[in-house]
């Protein structure tokens, strides 16, 4: 993990390179992709879904915390967003899509002042650091 300074547009930026955010979607699918079939089961992105650590406490004070039951139904919830034509697996293009549904909002969430964040080493916000990085400098 790293302390990175960003803000929306540096995310925006990323998206907007299909590029660069195509392969960190690819790239991404295919290390969640445990039996190489294409396809990401619940099974296999439950780990990812639950690193997001949705609502495990509410600001700190575990009285107001779910239960295992309802945060089970928050990443099945969450799962249901990426398995958008309901079959029950997600492919490459329905991952690609939320996944860039999710970068946008957290973009417009930060807004255009720069915030300092940690993010986890390859991670879409620590990548699209690091393409801003690399525009930064190919442009001086």
């Amino acid at each position: 993990m790293s302390v990175e300074v960003l803000d929306g547009s540096t995310i925006r930026s990323f998206v907007e390179d299909e590029g660069a955010f195509d392969r960190s979607v690819e790239d991404r699918f295919a290390s969640l992709d445990a039996d190489r079939d294409g396809l990401l089961t619940y099974a296999e992105m439950a780990s990812e879904l639950m690193s997001l650590r949705v609502l495990e406490s509410h600001f700190g004070d575990d009285d107001g915390a779910p239960s295992a039951g309802e945060l089970l139904q928050v990443y099945r919830a969450l799962f249901s967003r990426f398995d958008r034509d309901g079959n029950g697996t997600v492919d490459l293009e329905e991952f690609r899509a939320e996944m860039r549904e999710v970068m946008l909002a957290v973009a417009n969430g930060i807004g255009f002042l720069p915030v300092q964040m940690v993010v986890e080493e390859g991670s879409f916000l620590k990548r699209a650091v690091e393409r801003e990085m690399m525009v930064q400098k190919l442009g001086a």
